[in-house]
């Protein structure tokens, strides 16, 4: 591909100089030579060449400046030129003349002269000769600058093409039998007008030399990267003038679906409250349900499984909110306190992969106090499934404590961990264009009475978002009212609700009404990148849609109003505008509350949305068939209708001229005077005084066929045309068309690139290089378009946002998929493929544009002054501009639109059948760029007008009369459809097809019971007309439409399909012959509603009518079969070429027939039919006694297509024979794709056969040592896997254990042989399967590191080709890296568990074994027999049970004839067996099932409670085990561990059922959930399912060997079955099979442990490693256990819980195998965990005293263990501890009942009184110590606690000084230990608690000693509680002043006064002492005086 240009002259310059011209071509400059001394003409003459490796696009600019010359000074510009290229690329040569304009874009004198010719490869403009382009520069773009999609023939590039832009791709090379979906379709070429009149047709080229010419050309023209013809070969096939058709016709929206919401509550943790009793609530919707509460913890475990579900529309299911909270101590009487809630969408968890979050940790929040921060978190796991999804539960092995909470947040990917509260502001302007919401009656007696008429609707606009709700005012009576108001919602930012929605409400007295409804999504108006934005949008208009505008009392559309559905017709149109603000929660001034506020908010500017332009829409209705004969032969009439603009019915909007707007356009308010003064003024003259013609005239319908009518549209056709006035905002939907067609090329691409794989074509990865190149390149077209334009009024920050992020993502993803491009190999095309298509989804996203401006556009059929059906089409898919990316995809093209029912009624069926199909031209554009709106209608047309006078080419047509008419006759050739929809009762259909062209119909005939008709019919449509000029109709001609019915003998046949087609045309002055004609046969996709259903395979050629007559045409051949009658077959040319070959069907037998019309099938025979021959088996005499055939095989030869890919589907039926040679039909079966049975003899050249030399298969040398290695499987689709050696990483482990311990002792000894059990090994196999699913995900984040990395180097230009070598080394160093890290994490972890390679393994499967392999269908196919009709809503993930009939079980093997001789002369040959030899027999055998049931998980709960009572029930044949006495009570995930011995007799008994159902006291059991294992194929298949092979051979303990065939006679049998030489075995532990050697160990230790010497480990060995043997071997299925979903029939394709299980069978003819493995559940262990209580210290003091105002505490301490509060033992009070200190030498004795291999202690017990019987608990083995201050009056205030996982807790401090708070918050570095391994411990622990600011503190220390005994130590030493006997405690020492205030309170109040007044107590008592004294003294002197005086003693 080239552009030249040639610059000739350049005239009328100033002056005298030097000149020179600089040529410019994308970015890419060429300077002329110097002309000297050059006056007014400077002749150049001058060729400029551009190679270019991509397409020129029709708006690509070319530029010629031409400069004054200087040698000295810079050159001076004279003027510029500048061309955009569009003719050019229209016609390729161009000779142009145009002036020069100046720096100031203003015209100068100087005008230039050039010529410009333009080369494409494809031959698009013009055909190229070679010579032209063999002197391409050999640049480095030469390997891959051919490889764009510019080659690809019209279909792809056409997408973008501007109107009259011709394409033609490269001819067809053809050979026999490969035009399906041939390379390149001649069916989709296109010549330009000029060409194929000048008979320009390239020559046809063979394969060969195309590749030749391509390998000329520089290497890169492959065949494959010209376009496949794929699946939906018309709607790509896409041209100048007509656009692609819809072929889904349903509405997907609103539909109801079943969901079903799982929710495990697991734990809480770090709840904010003292002593809380919490209880969680699990709300979605209207729907709540609560966890149990726990008493007295911080930290509750629950583990409790709710399940919601819901029958709803998926956007409603998404919308909801699930919210989850925790209350504290709700019960009966009180509803609790909230402590937080947590709040996300379930839509947000659906988007997530695998649509769960598991394990992860919601953080609560407090919506009544934003600044309070984390209110805790709460552990669970939630899951969305709809029907047919698949759910990976990540397997349930030992629950690891997730305790890293941070990092396993319940958050979406990308949200960061630290969310922020935020406002949300939506602001409410006004609406516009409001409907009448009331009768025209109420409005009438309101006149009557008020005297005013007022308008009928009283508005108010309703926000919900994240579960709440905002209302504005209610504006009364007001088409257009004014809010201007804002609701303000508080939110975490980013919140987890993706959606806002905003509704238009009617108040009204009974009850309000929805007018429309708009959703906003959050991800479309925010960006969270690096670059990124807050949410903002507008202000803008949202338009809103929904039901029809006329107001009925019942709108049977209410729906449409509320959101759900396509809305059917415009409502209304709001001005809003959001915003959002972070708040900073540690303002003062901050609102706490999360309540909905509603604000006024100032008034918006009318120019604020953007200026108001005059827009014009046209429409022409070219015809109008298919019209629905239900709709009865009234007149029909269409309408246009955009917002209320041509609205006819309403009465709202008729415009009799555009000064009356304002009635008539209610929709804008920019009706003011002066515009409707500026458009009569000028219009006048203008336009006429236009008016809007919205409606075509009514017409009566014509009868086409006896379902559908049509419109006499011949050569007159109706137009329509609307004047509207809105903001001029396209460049919004200018940017969205860029994107949209970007993608809508790369999608193509991409269906491109699928289909090459599909089918099996060469070099997909060219292709796919085309693509990334194209895309490329478009992504920096839309970068220079979408910069242009920033400065127009009304732009939003959104819009600008929106514009940068846009053009930053194209930016990128250009640059991506250019480096991509160039690591596309052959063997990564998938992987790049599913990136590209990301890249797809991106697009999508990106082009849907938020903020809306003009309305949808909407076409209404009215036929009785009745709406009927509609369609609606985006303003923006018709927009015009001048710019072509720019430009609506259906802009001025002819488009075939199908109209459809609204709402509810386009439902299922209904909506299926087409209402009416119209093919019509729609142009929507500014009024002032209307001059081209006609431009793309086909050619040959005049205008008819409707009014005459001045001005008058200014006004529209009103219709528009072709005057050009072409005669065609249109030959379709129907040959085949298949996989059609199963209409009737019996299974199958009677098809017919109906096609139909313009205005004509005719059907195939019918072919009874079929779903794959071979119709082999030619339909002649003669003398089609069709208007317009004739090279137009022959690059465009209209589409066909097939439809597809099934034929009832009685009422109307039902529709089951429809597909599109377009035909090849040839006119009269060509050549009827290759490369064009004759068509290919192609497959055209069929759909049923969204559904695909089936495939056509058809050719369709439309031929012109000459002059000279039908007898010019090429000749028919007449009827050739004269049973068919007078129908034409499909002729020679067309169909295609057949070979001979021979079908071999192996006849196995029948399973499962159901009864037919209540007769039980008794001799059932199957018939095989392939393209019309066939072969029957055996008769089954006896189907009850033996349901196998006595004939196993048999053949039959046909003429089938050499391309595999038109074989025609196999018929598989099953009759009844009864008496009186009468036939039933029991059901059919039809094989598809026979492809997978075609046989292909073996390569003996491949390595497996070369028996050159003896391999060794390296093995492990010591297998003795009991150790599996762990297997990582890579990639499910292959069997490589790489075995990890977990040798050197054990070792290491041992040393890093010794380095850490420091000494300390560690109980790691090999566990005793005889503690081990069959739970060791599954236990230590479910750890094995985690962590290789951990290294699998390593793995995969591995390869993609080294993605980026490599994408990084591509960037640095790094060849990719170096990379695999490069990339290995630094790889295995991360490997390292990472596995020590593990290891590190797991000693920590796993510390507590034995060392795994000392336990033997089993494999556990987390999904069926027949998923695993192949479903067993080696050599045994099933075939599923269908009968009945299909569903309508069928999803194609999910089988439709209930029309399964029965199975036959049988295979297929086709060859080509003649065979080679080889085969059949190879040594035992069976002739009767052909393919099938070495088969078993199919006589009835005796089979021993033994089916062991581990136990289920998250089975559905069936009881009120939330809970289930399960139990096994088995059904096998007429055997059936119920296991009810053994229910489980209230358990959703039970372990039953039971085994289950039934015989059976195989084939009669082959299908197991293993049901769990739930035990009802009252009522019968119900059903759980089932699942069904078809024992029979695992028994025949080779991979031996009877007895899984064990991982090591031993004679005694847990991994007894439990085949009774030893591996030694298990090899022998399968080396003899495969014809191997062996097993010889030799000296050395070797074994020879074949020419493979293994080498193995050689001893075994008997029970006695003497080692003797045998052959089994070797054997084993072999065995093991069985599918590296050459030719036979394949995988022997291991031990195992697997893991299958339980499925309900009432829930289809909803998972109902999952089993684990597995199952042996042993034949009855061989020695009875030993006694069943015992799997019973563990037993718990009973222990007794004693507790000492010796001392407390620095416990906070809480009690002021009363006298003194010390501070002082009464301590006690509380424990129990978790699960156990009930059984909480308190220590007794240490009184009045002034320091903190307290002594209680208390203890406290738990008995216990534990779990070893689960750690988790099991409680039984009644959940309340009511209860039948208890219910079996697991909980985490914690003690819980909390220290308390006791108040006798008040209640006891909580001081602080500590909770100690006795599996894993910090050793305590040996002091109290040394015990501090870091051994709680630093748990997770400090050593732990396990009370299980230690015993005893004794130390001082931490007591804790939350202050104010929710941050732990120090609340007390505590000395404790643990001491753990089994039951039967404890009862040999007994202890008492607290200080009781035996063995009592002394009692402490406390201090004097630890007393009751209750129990003395003298001796209290006397030690405390003594305490605090000491020395004022000892001076006044020495001072009442003196005092007394004194007084005594006083009293006694004055008797002593008279004494003394008188001296009366003596």
């Amino acid at each position: 591909m080239a552009l030249v240009v040639y610059l000739r002259t350049v005239t009328e310059l100033r002056g005298k100089g030097d000149r020179i011209a600089k040529v410019t071509f994308r970015g890419l400059s060429f300077f002329s030579r110097v002309l000297e001394n050059c006056e007014d003409e400077a002749r150049f003459e001058q060729a400029f060449r551009w190679p270019i490796g991509s397409q020129v696009d029709g708006d690509e600019m070319l530029e010629i400046q031409v400069f004054n010359y200087s040698k000295v000074f810079t050159n001076r510009l004279i003027g510029t030129f500048r061309m955009v290229l569009q003719k050019v690329v229209e016609e390729g040569h161009l000779e142009v003349s145009d002036t020069l304009i100046d720096d100031n874009n203003t015209a100068i004198r100087t005008s230039i002269s050039i010529e410009i010719k333009y080369q494409t490869m494809d031959g698009s403009v013009k055909v190229w000769s070679d010579g032209e382009f063999l002197d391409i520069p050999d640049d480095c773009d030469g390997t891959f600058q051919f490889e764009t999609d510019s080659l690809l023939s019209g279909r792809s590039q056409s997408s973008g093409t501007s109107p009259g832009r011709s394409i033609h791709g490269i001819p067809t090379f053809r050979k026999t039998g490969k035009g399906v979906f041939s390379a390149m379709k001649l069916g989709k070429t296109r010549v330009s007008k000029d060409d194929h009149k000048k008979g320009d047709d390239a020559a046809i080229l063979d394969a060969e030399d195309l590749d030749r010419k391509a390998m000329r050309l520089g290497g890169g023209l492959d065949p494959d990267t010209i376009s496949l013809a794929s699946v939906t070969a018309v709607t790509t096939n896409v041209s100048n003038k007509r656009s692609k058709p819809d072929i889904k016709m349903e509405p997907s929206s609103g539909r109801p679906v079943d969901y079903q919401i799982s929710v495990t509550v697991i734990e809480a943790r770090q709840l904010i409250g003292l002593n809380m009793d919490p209880v969680v609530c699990v709300e979605i919707g209207e729907e709540k349900k609560y966890t149990s509460m726990k008493e007295s913890t911080n930290c509750p475990y629950y583990n409790e499984y709710f399940v919601f579900d819901f029958h709803v529309p998926p956007d409603v299911m998404f919308d909801k909110i699930l919210k989850i909270s925790v209350i504290h101590s709700k019960n009966l009487l009180r509803s609790g306190t909230l402590v937080g809630t947590f709040k996300l969408d379930v839509g947000t968890v659906y988007s997530q992969p695998e649509h769960q979050f598991h394990h992860k940790w919601a953080m609560l929040s407090d919506p009544d106090d934003i600044t309070a921060g984390c209110k805790g978190y709460v552990k669970c796991d939630i899951a969305v499934v709809g029907k047919g999804d698949n759910i990976k539960t990540p397997h349930k092995a030992n629950e690891t404590d997730e305790d890293d909470i941070e990092g396993n947040l319940l958050l979406p990917e990308g949200v960061p961990s630290e969310r922020q509260w935020a406002r949300f502001y939506v602001k409410i302007y006004r609406a516009e264009g409001l409907p009448k919401m009331n009768t025209s009656i109420m409005a009438n007696m309101k006149k009557a009475f008020i005297g005013e008429n007022r308008d009928l609707v009283d508005p108010y606009v309703l926000v919900q978002f994240a579960g709440q709700k905002g209302k504005t005012s209610v504006q009364k009576s007001s088409y257009e009212p004014i809010w201007n108001e804002q609701v303000i919602f508080t939110e975490m930012f980013p919140p987890l609700c993706r959606r806002l929605k905003v509704q238009i409400r009617d108040s009204d007295k009974v009850n309000d009404v929805a007018i429309g409804t708009h959703f906003i999504d959050l991800r479309k108006i925010a960006n969270d990148g690096d670059k990124g934005f807050l949410p903002t949008m507008g202000p803008a208009w949202v338009n809103m849609y929904g039901s029809t505008r006329n107001y009925t009392l019942m709108d049977e559309h209410q729906d449409l109003n509320e959101g759900l559905g396509e809305g059917v017709s415009f409502r209304a149109r709001l001005l809003i505008s959001i915003a959002v603000e972070i708040l900073d929660t540690s303002s003062t001034e901050i609102m706490s509350s999360t309540e909905v506020q509603i604000e006024q908010v100032s008034n918006m500017s009318e120019s604020a949305t953007g200026k108001m332009e005059e827009f014009f829409l046209f429409g022409s209705f070219l015809e109008a068939t298919m019209i629905d004969r239900k709709i009865g032969d009234k007149p029909i009439s269409f309408e246009v209708t955009i917002g209320n603009y041509g609205n006819q019915i309403d009465g709202v909007s008729k415009p009799a001229s555009a000064k009356k707007k304002k009635e008539g356009g209610g929709e804008s308010e920019e009706e003011e005077t002066e515009l409707i003064h500026n458009s009569s003024d000028e219009e006048a003259e203008d336009d006429g005084d236009l008016t809007s013609v919205p409606s075509t005239p009514p017409m009566k319908p014509v009868i086409t066929d006896r379902n559908y009518f049509h419109l006499p549209y011949f050569e007159k056709k109706p137009c329509i045309y609307i004047k509207s006035w809105w903001q001029d905002q396209r460049r919004r939907l200018y940017n969205s068309n860029i994107m949209d067609k970007i993608a809508d090329k790369l999608e193509e691409g991409l269906n491109d690139v699928q289909e090459i794989i599909k089918t099996e074509k060469a070099y997909p990865e060219r292709r796919l290089r085309g693509v990334l190149e194209e895309l490329s390149t478009s992504c920096s077209r839309f970068v220079t378009l979408a910069n242009k334009d920033q400065n127009l009024s009304g732009r939003t920050k959104l819009d600008k946002e929106r514009l940068k992020s846009c053009m930053r993502e194209l930016e990128s993803m250009g640059q991506q998929s250019k480096t991509i491009r160039s690591q596309v190999k052959r063997n990564t095309v998938r992987d790049k493929l599913k990136l590209v298509f990301n890249f797809l989804h991106r697009l999508r996203f990106l082009a849907d544009e938020p903020q809306h401006s003009i309305p949808d556009v909407f076409i209404w059929m009215i036929s009785n002054n009745k709406r009927i059906a509609y369609a609606r089409i985006p303003s923006k898919d018709i927009l015009y501009s001048i710019v072509d990316e720019e430009m609506g995809k259906d802009c001025g093209k002819v488009k075939a639109v199908f109209l459809r029912l609204p709402g509810k009624k386009g439902f299922g069926s209904a909506g299926w059948t087409v209402q009416a199909k119209l093919e019509m031209y729609l142009w929507l554009g500014m009024n002032k760029q209307r001059k081209d709106f006609l431009s793309g209608l086909p050619s040959g047309f005049e205008e008819s007008k409707a009014m005459k006078g001045t001005g008058i080419q200014a006004v529209p047509p009103i219709s528009l009369v072709y005057n050009m008419k072409q005669v065609f006759q249109l030959r379709a050739h129907m040959y085949q459809a298949r996989s059609l929809f199963a209409a009737d009762s019996s299974g199958l259909s009677d098809p017919f097809a109906r096609v139909f062209f313009s205005t004509h119909s005719q059907v195939t005939e019918v072919l009874s019971e079929t779903l794959c008709p071979t119709w082999d019919q030619l339909l002649v449509f003669d003398n089609v007309e069709l208007y317009g000029e004739a090279g137009e109709l022959r690059d465009d001609p209209p589409i066909i439409v097939i439809e597809l019915y099934d034929q009832d003998t009685v009422g109307k046949a039902e529709f089951i399909g429809r597909t599109f087609a377009k035909p090849l045309t040839k006119m009269v002055d060509e050549h009827y012959g290759p490369p064009r004609f004759p068509p290919q046969l192609e497959y055209y996709q069929i759909y049923r509603g969204n559904c695909a259903a089936g495939d056509l395979l058809a050719a369709f050629e439309l031929l012109q009518i000459g002059p000279a007559g039908r007898a010019a045409l090429p000749p028919i051949d007449g009827p050739t079969d004269s049973d068919r009658g007078p129908l034409l077959p499909v002729p020679l040319g067309i169909r295609p070429v057949l070979s001979r070959y021979r079908i071999e069907v192996l006849f196995w037998g029948l399973r499962d027939l159901k009864r037919i019309n209540l007769a039980q099938v008794d001799r059932p025979r199957v018939d095989i039919e392939c393209a019309g021959k066939g072969v029957q088996s055996a008769l089954i005499q006896n189907y009850k006694k033996n349901p196998n055939f006595s004939t196993l095989v048999k053949w039959f030869e046909v003429d089938l297509p050499e391309n595999e890919l038109l074989h025609p589907p196999l018929n598989i039926r099953v009759v009844d024979c009864r008496a009186f040679g009468r036939y039933t039909l029991v059901g059919s079966h039809a094989v598809t794709s026979l492809r997978k049975f075609i046989y292909s003899p073996p390569d003996k050249t491949a390595n497996n056969w070369a028996h050159t030399g003896d391999i060794v298969v390296n093995m492990d040398p010591e297998p003795n040592i009991k150790k599996m290695d762990t297997v990582v499987k890579i990639d499910a689709t292959t069997d490589a896997v790489v075995k990890v050696d977990l040798n050197d990483g054990e070792k290491e482990k041992e040393k890093k254990k010794k380095k850490k311990k420091k000494g300390e002792e560690v109980d790691e000894e090999e566990p005793d042989e005889s503690m081990l059990d069959w739970w060791s090994k599954y236990f230590a196999s479910i750890e094995t399967m985690m962590e290789t699913l951990r290294a699998q995900e390593a793995a995969l984040a591995e390869a993609e590191e080294r993605e980026d990395l490599e994408i990084a180097a591509e960037s640095a230009e790094i060849k990719a080709d170096d990379f695999p070598m490069k990339g290995t080394k630094p790889k295995e160093k991360n490997k390292d890296k990472k596995s020590s890290k593990d290891k590190k994490k797991n000693h920590d972890g796993t510390e507590k568990r034995p060392p795994k390679p000392k336990v033997d393994e089993l494999m556990v499967y987390n999904k069926e074994l027949e998923s695993e392999f192949g479903s067993f269908e080696d050599w045994l196919h099933t075939f599923n027999l269908y009968r009945g009709k299909a569903g309508d809503d069928i999803d194609h993930n999910v089988v439709d049970d209930d029309r399964i009939v029965g199975r036959f079980k049988g295979s297929l093997c086709m060859y080509k004839l003649p065979l080679s001789e080889e085969i059949t002369r190879e040594a035992g040959f069976d002739p009767n067996m052909g393919m099938f030899q070495s088969i078993p027999h199919n006589d009835p055998i005796n089979v021993l099932i033994r089916i062991y049931i581990i136990r289920a998980t998250d089975l559905h709960p069936a009881d009120i409670n939330g809970k289930a009572d399960p139990y096994i029930v088995i059904r096998l044949g007429k055997s059936e085990i119920r296991d009810k006495e053994s229910y489980i009570s209230k358990q959703l995930n039970p372990v039953f561990g039971k085994s289950f011995d039934i015989e059976a007799t195989f084939p009669m008994e082959s299908m197991l059922t293993v049901a769990v159902y739930d035990w009802d006291l009252v009522g019968t059991d119900d059903l759980i959930g089932e699942t069904k294992i078809d024992l029979e194929n695992r028994y025949y298949s080779k991979h031996r399912a009877t007895c899984g092979i064990a991982s090591n051979y031993s004679v005694h303990g847990y991994n007894a060997w439990r085949d009774p065939q030893k591996p030694t006679q298990i090899l022998v049998k399968l080396c003899k079955e495969g014809k191997l030489d062996g097993p010889h075995y030799g000296p050395g532990g070797k074994v020879k099979v074949g020419n493979r050697i293994f080498l193995g160990s050689t001893e075994i230790e008997d029970e006695s442990g003497l080692k003797k010497q045998t052959e089994e480990h070797l054997a084993l060995t072999v065995l093991r490693h069985w599918e590296e043997i050459p030719r036979v071997g394949c995988k022997l299925i291991p031990e195992h256990v697997e893991t299958r979903p339980l499925l309900n029939p009432d829930k289809p394709g909803i998972e109902q819980g999952r089993i684990e299980m597995w199952v042996d069978m042993f034949p009855m003819d061989v020695p009875a195998p030993g006694p069943a493995i015992d799997i019973s559940p563990r037993k718990p262990k009973r222990y007794e965990l004693r507790v000492i209580i010796w001392n407390t210290d620095e416990v906070i003091l809480e009690d002021d005293d009363y006298f003194t105002g010390e501070k002082s505490s009464d301590i006690f301490v509380r424990g129990w263990l978790k699960g156990q509060q009930e059984d909480k033992q308190d220590t007794d009070v240490h009184y009045h501890s002034l320091t903190g200190e307290g002594n209680f030498n208390w203890r406290f004795v738990f008995p216990f009942d534990y779990l070893m291999a689960e750690e988790k202690i099991v409680i039984s017990k009644k959940e309340s009184m009511f209860s039948w019987d208890e219910t079996e608990y697991k909980i985490p083995a914690r003690l819980t110590l909390q220290v308390w201050d006791a108040d006798h009056f008040s209640a006891d205030d909580f001081l602080g606690a500590i909770e100690l996982d006795l599996n894993k807790f910090p050793r305590g401090a040996k002091t109290a000084k040394q015990c501090s708070l870091g051994m709680v918050l630093k748990e997770h570095e400090l050593p732990t230990i396990s009370i299980f391994k230690q015993k005893r411990v004794k130390g001082w622990w931490p007591f804790v608690a939350r202050d104010e600011n929710d941050e732990f503190e120090l609340t007390g220390k505590v000395e404790a000693e643990l001491h753990l005994l089994t039951a039967e130590e404890a009862e040999k030493n007994p202890v008492g509680l607290g200080r009781n006997e035996p063995e009592p405690l002394e009692k402490p020492n406390r201090p004097t002043t630890s007393l009751s205030w209750l129990l003395s309170p003298i001796r209290v109040t006397c030690i405390m006064c003594w305490r605090q007044y000491k020395l004022a107590s000892v001076v006044t008592l020495l001072s009442i002492t003196g005092l007394i004294f004194l007084g005594l003294l006083f009293f006694s002197l004055p008797s002593a005086f008279i004494q003394k005086i008188f001296n009366i003693s003596g």
